[in-house]
């Protein structure tokens, strides 16, 4: 048994020289790792800097896209802004100022309806003849439109509750004064002339014995305040059933 563990000794020690020789021999005095430590550093530095490199140009691209973004976001402002400033004249918040004709309407005296025998509905002013004449003076260019001095836009309501006119929430009483602002008045006073609407009013207006009053001026120069009422718009929804 102790014999051959001593030769198995043997065999493994001349085995382990074999090696050692070999390597020797192969090596010629060298360390055969050195070469692959040498190369895994060298590819371990050139995937550091690659990796800077990337983060650098990662870095330099993000600034450019906010620089990019912001621009955008400028330009989007601005075109939304341009596109607000375009619409607030023709909207009724801002003021104009120019030439004007300015209609007065007034209702008929108390004691016209003995002594005209007309109709009484016919011997006030209401509603409809209000917004005929507004409705004149746009379609003839008016730039803008008041009534009482309340700039007129596209959600003004004017109600009449007998005798008094309400317009957007305020109760007015006769006479009443409407505005039109606009460069060409002849194309005003055609429009009041021609309207069917309005005509109707005037005949009144010219009934024997004092009618509705009707009074048409023009001014060198009036000026319509911007609308500072609300704008929103609401509408009634039906009941289900």
């Amino acid at each position: 048994m102790r014999r051959g563990w001593r030769l198995g000794t043997a065999a493994v020690l001349v085995l382990g020289g074999s090696i050692f020789a070999v390597s020797a021999e192969q090596s010629d005095g060298t360390d055969l790792r050195a070469g692959r430590l040498t190369d895994l550093a060298s590819v371990v530095t050139a995937e550091r800097e690659r990796t800077n490199r990337l983060t650098a140009r990662a870095a330099e691209l993000n600034v450019e896209v906010e620089e990019l973004s912001s621009g955008l976001a400028d330009r989007s402002v601005q075109r939304v802004r341009t596109e607000i400033e375009h619409l607030l004249d023709p909207a009724g918040l801002t003021p104009q100022t120019g030439p004007a004709v300015r209609v007065t309407l007034t209702d008929a005296p108390e004691d016209a309806a003995t002594s005209s025998g007309v109709e009484p509905r016919d011997l006030v002013v209401h509603q409809q003849d209000i917004q005929a004449v507004a409705n004149a003076m746009w379609s003839a260019g008016a730039r803008a439109v008041t009534i009482q001095g309340q700039r007129l836009v596209s959600t003004t309501g004017i109600k009449c509750e007998g005798s008094i006119v309400t317009l957007q929430g305020v109760p007015y009483a006769p006479p009443y004064v409407i505005v039109g602002i606009g460069d060409d008045l002849n194309a005003i006073h055609a429009a009041l002339d021609t309207d069917e609407a309005i005509a109707a009013y005037r005949d009144d207006a010219a009934a024997p014995g004092g009618g509705v009053g009707w009074l048409v001026e023009d001014l060198d120069e009036e000026t319509a305040p911007a609308y500072d009422g609300l704008i929103d718009v609401s509408w009634a929804t039906p009941i289900a059933g």
